[in-house]
């Protein structure tokens, strides 16, 4: 009598998923690193007090990174658009939800820092990039500058959501499926020789 073993999705070693490219990499955890920088550079500046010193300097380096990320990102689309990802074999649901989450975290981190410089630009504020050049703002304009700010409000909250969920889908994937999935943005490891 034969028997047979089903291990299921969650046993073994991790199967040998397609890897994104290097540049498709690259970029990814670029963006990656930028956005847990503006965050905390926003929260700080928003927390000091009103004539504080330091509170300009960290909201033009805010705008700085995420005139950064904005760039990252339309270069991250490009790249997408002209070297789509390797496909993998998984199921539909599964590819639907990472698809529409992917193309929601373009769009969130594209919104973010268009709204932020408008809102800026439009409270007459000229934006110091890193220091290192001036992008001049627009004549003030109090009622364009409050929509572009309730939107910048707004959206920093799809941003936490949305990252919160990309993060609790990543680890999803390594602890419970093990399916190699993030194996996919991480560069491709020599094996061991041991003599």
């Amino acid at each position: 009598m034969t028997s047979t073993h089903n291990p299921g999705p969650v046993s073994g070693p991790s199967p040998a998923f397609p890897r994104y490219s290097r540049t498709a990499q690259a970029l990814h955890w670029l963006t990656s690193v930028l956005v847990l920088a503006v965050l905390p550079l926003a929260w700080v500046a928003t927390s000091l007090a009103r004539d504080a010193a330091a509170k300009p300097v960290l909201f033009q380096f805010h705008k700085s990174v995420g005139l950064t990320i904005l760039a990252l990102v339309v270069a991250r689309i490009l790249w997408r658009t002209f070297n789509p990802p390797p496909e993998v074999s998984e199921p539909a649901g599964l590819a639907l939800i990472a698809r529409v989450s992917h193309w929601l975290l373009y769009a969130v981190f594209l919104l973010m820092p268009v709204s932020g410089f408008l809102l800026s630009a439009f409270n007459g504020s000229t934006t110091q990039f890193f220091y290192l050049f001036p992008i001049p703002g627009f004549e003030k304009n109090e009622a364009i500058r409050n929509l572009f700010q309730s939107v910048h409000l707004a959206g920093q909250w799809a941003v936490y959501a949305l990252v919160l969920l990309h993060i609790a889908g990543t680890a999803w994937h390594v602890a419970i499926r093990r399916d190699g999935v993030l194996d996919r943005m991480l560069p491709e490891q020599k094996p061991l020789i041991r003599g």
